[in-house]
């Protein structure tokens, strides 16, 4: 098995050497961790990964290969009815059904009660169509349906909530990922304005030629590297509904970091309010005001979003509609604000465009965006760049 793990590993592109594995054994028969999954996990984790970048493509691995190893024998106190594990009385119900089922009203009305729920409710509930459960048609839990509903654990089933209550971990962008193609680089190569900047470290090998024959002795001249000026400002929608289009992000990340050498990357989920971050695995600690980020980068930056546009309207329209925490102002206003700094800005959606019309939040960003919003294929990208190269 573990043998199988080393390739798996080298597979995927983590240098992964026997001498590593070695150690792990060693550690393993030395009882260093407890005989756990997880800390058998964070071991291997230690012992063969060395770049940051890498740690997504190694928990794939590890899920891939350790598939089914956690269990929970032994380790409860008392038996547990399985359907309390799984929403065993989930309702799949038919286009008319769910038409027939009404949504409570407005944003303050769906919050109001459900406060009022949670002051009421003394157990637990399952396939009903009003306290807080699992399955059926109630607007809180998870597990069932109800056009629009507050998400409470669990994972999300029809894309319909529009407050989740759940501590859930989003993963960094790999960086380092290839391209299967170059086709993506080609794209943003039409957004180049090449400048020679900084300390002058690289070899004139014309100047040095012209100067020697003038002179009549070796004249090394030299001169700064030549580079892509355009400075580029990139933020990226992580998370939930993105989830599906994690492998095209990359592979456009992986692209824009080759290009361009003037980038400032921020993650942020679904849309933009008054804080970003860098590092998914410490979104709440390490948080970027927004103030912050149009303060230090100047009008110039060119502005890309990437995200489906893809939630609750009130998460853009209303204060604390926001699905992660209760935001003071609506993301309308982080947009405008975003905007208007950057006058240069795009917005590339993975999601098709024949698709749009069909989703509401898509539409109040588009219009926010002033239609700069474009598909993340390749003739959307090619209409994007020359979108950012347009004289204001």
């Amino acid at each position: 098995m573990f043998l199988n793990f080393l390739d798996e590993l080298r597979a995927a592109g983590i240098p992964a050497s026997l001498k590593e594995h070695l150690v792990l054994l060693e550690a393993l028969d030395a009882e260093v961790i407890d005989s756990t999954p997880e800390a058998f996990y964070y071991l291997a984790r230690a012992t063969y990964v060395k770049d940051e970048g890498l740690l997504d493509r190694f928990d794939q691995v590890f899920a891939k290969v350790f598939r089914g190893i956690a269990t929970t024998y032994g380790t409860q106190a008392e038996d547990i009815p399985a359907d309390w594990l799984k929403a065993v009385a989930e309702k799949y119900l038919t286009p008319e059904e769910m038409a027939k089922i009404e949504s409570l009203g407005s944003w303050d009305e769906i919050m109001a009660t459900l406060k009022q729920r949670l002051e009421e409710q003394q157990g637990r509930h399952q396939g009903g169509n009003k306290w807080i459960g699992t399955g059926g048609t109630s607007p809180y839990g998870n597990g069932g349906y109800n056009p629009e509903g507050v998400r409470i654990g669990g994972e999300g089933r029809h894309q319909r909530a529009i407050k989740v209550w759940d501590q859930r971990e989003f993963r960094n962008l790999d960086s380092t990922r290839e391209l299967g193609t170059r086709n993506i680089k080609v794209a943003l190569r039409r957004l180049r304005r090449f400048a020679r900047e900084g300390a002058a470290d690289e070899l004139d090998i014309d100047g040095t030629i012209d100067g020697t024959a003038r002179q009549g002795w070796l004249d090394v001249r030299m001169r700064p590297e030549r580079r892509n000026a355009v400075k580029l400002l990139l933020f990226l929608d992580v998370g939930g509904s993105m989830d599906p289009w994690v492998k095209l992000c990359e592979e456009l990340f992986s692209a824009a970091t080759a290009e361009f050498k003037n980038l400032e990357f921020f993650y942020f989920h679904n849309c933009p309010y008054e804080g970003v971050w860098k590092d998914n695995r410490r979104r709440f600690a390490e948080r970027t005001p927004m103030w912050d980020v149009l303060h230090k980068f100047g009008h110039d930056y060119k502005l890309v979003f990437v995200g489906d546009a893809s939630m609750s309207p009130y998460e853009i329209t209303h204060p604390g509609g926001s699905v992660e925490h209760a935001n003071e102002e609506a993301g309308a206003v982080w947009m405008q604000r975003l905007t208007n700094t950057y006058p240069a800005a795009v917005w590339l959606n993975p999601v098709p465009d024949t698709q749009w019309g069909y989703s509401q939040s898509i539409r109040i960003l588009r219009e926010l965006m002033t239609d700069r919003m474009y598909p993340l294929t390749l003739a959307g990208l090619d209409e994007a760049m020359r979108e950012l190269t347009r004289k204001r």
